[in-house]
C-alpha cells in the first residue's frame, strides 16, 4: 500500500515536499540580495515582495525559505539520530536477555521522564544558543520513544514461524535480526520518526521565540521571535513564518497517518477522491 493512496499521506507529502522543494531551491527563488537591507521597511505584502518585508527592509518571502533550511535540517538531523540510537538501543533490548533489556529499559526511563521543552530551555540557557547544543538535547529526550517501539515489536516477533524457522535452520542472531526482524520494525519506527520531526520544530520554534534559538541560523521561530515588537503595525512578520510552522507540522502528521494506513493492512482506508 503506498503513502500516496490514502488521502492524508497525498496531502501531507504535497505540503512537506512543497516546504522542502523551497528550502532546496531558496538559493533560486530568493537569491542573496533580497535578504540585504532596504530603504523598505515593514513594507506591507506586494508583487514585488509577496509576504512584504520586516523592520529591516529584508524580504520575508526569501527569509521564510531560508529559514526552512534551518528548520527543517534541524528536524531531519535529530529525527535521523534519535531513530538509529532507538534501534540499536531497542534491538538490544528486544533481543537480549533479560538483564540487559531491564538495564536499558530504567535507561530509556531516565530520559522519557525529563519535559523535553523545559529541559532544552535550561541547557540552552546554560550551554548557549547553539544549534548543536539543542540538537544533542532533543536526540537524547527523543530515541526512548524509538527504542521502545522497536523493543515492542521485536518482542512480538520473537514467537513467529519464520523466526522459530530461521534459528531451526541454525541462522545467526544478527542475520535475523537484520534481514527477518528489521524489515517489520523499520515502519512503525519511520512513522514514529515523522511525529518526532513535528516535535522537534516545535521546541525549536518555541524557544526562538522565547529568544534562545540560535540567532546565526535565522530559522521559523526567530522570525516569530522577531515580530513580536511589530505585530500592531507589520502583521505580516508573524502571521507567514507561523503558518509556515503550521503547515509542515500538520503536513508531517498527515504523513504519519498516511505511513501508518500503508503500513497496516488490517486498517480501513479509503482512496484520494473517495
Amino acid at each position: 500500500m503506498s503513502l500516496f493512496a490514502t488521502r492524508s499521506g497525498l496531502i501531507g507529502a504535497a505540503l512537506v515536499g512543497l516546504l522542502g522543494a523551497g528550502a532546496v531551491l531558496a538559493g533560486l527563488l530568493a537569491p542573496p540580495e533580497t535578504l540585504r537591507l532596504t530603504a523598505t521597511t515593514l513594507g506591507a505584502p506586494s508583487w514585488e515582495h509577496p509576504f512584504g518585508t520586516d523592520d529591516l527592509g529584508r524580504d520575508l518571502f526569501g527569509a521564510i525559505l531560508h529559514g526552512a533550511r534551518v528548520s527543517l535540517a534541524l528536524a531531519g538531523v535529530v529525527v535521523a539520530a534519535a531513530s538509529l540510537l532507538g534501534l540499536g538501543l531497542g534491538s538490544a533490548a528486544g533481543i537480549g536477555p533479560r538483564w540487559r533489556d531491564e538495564a536499558l529499559m530504567r535507561i530509556a526511563e531516565v530520559f522519557q521522564i525529563a519535559p523535553r521543552f523545559f529541559l532544552a530551555l535550561v541547557v540552552v540557557a546554560l550551554f548557549g544558543s547553539g544549534v548543536a547544543v539543542l540538537a544533542l538535547v532533543l536526540v537524547l529526550t527523543s530515541w526512548p520513544i524509538s527504542a521502545r517501539i522497536v523493543r515492542a515489536e521485536l518482542l512480538s516477533l520473537q514467537q513467529r514461524q519464520f523466526v522459530v524457522a530461521a534459528r531451526a535452520a541454525g541462522v545467526s542472531e544478527l542475520r535475523i535480526l537484520t534481514r527477518h526482524l528489521w524489515p517489520h520494525v523499520l515502519p512503525a519506527l519511520v512513522v514514529n520518526a515523522t511525529l518526532q520531526g513535528s516535535g522537534v520544530i516545535l521546541v525549536e520554534a518555541g524557544l526562538s521565540f522565547l529568544g534562545l534559538g540560535d540567532r546565526n541560523l535565522p530559522s521559523w521561530g526567530y522570525l516569530i521571535y522577531s515580530a513580536q515588537p511589530f505585530l500592531r503595525q507589520a502583521w505580516w512578520m508573524a502571521l507567514f513564518p507561523g503558518l509556515a510552522v503550521t503547515l509542515t507540522i500538520v503536513g508531517l502528521n498527515l504523513m504519519a497517518d498516511g505511513l501508518e494506513a500503508a503500513a497496516d493492512p488490517r486498517r480501513p482506508r479509503r482512496r484520494p477522491g473517495e
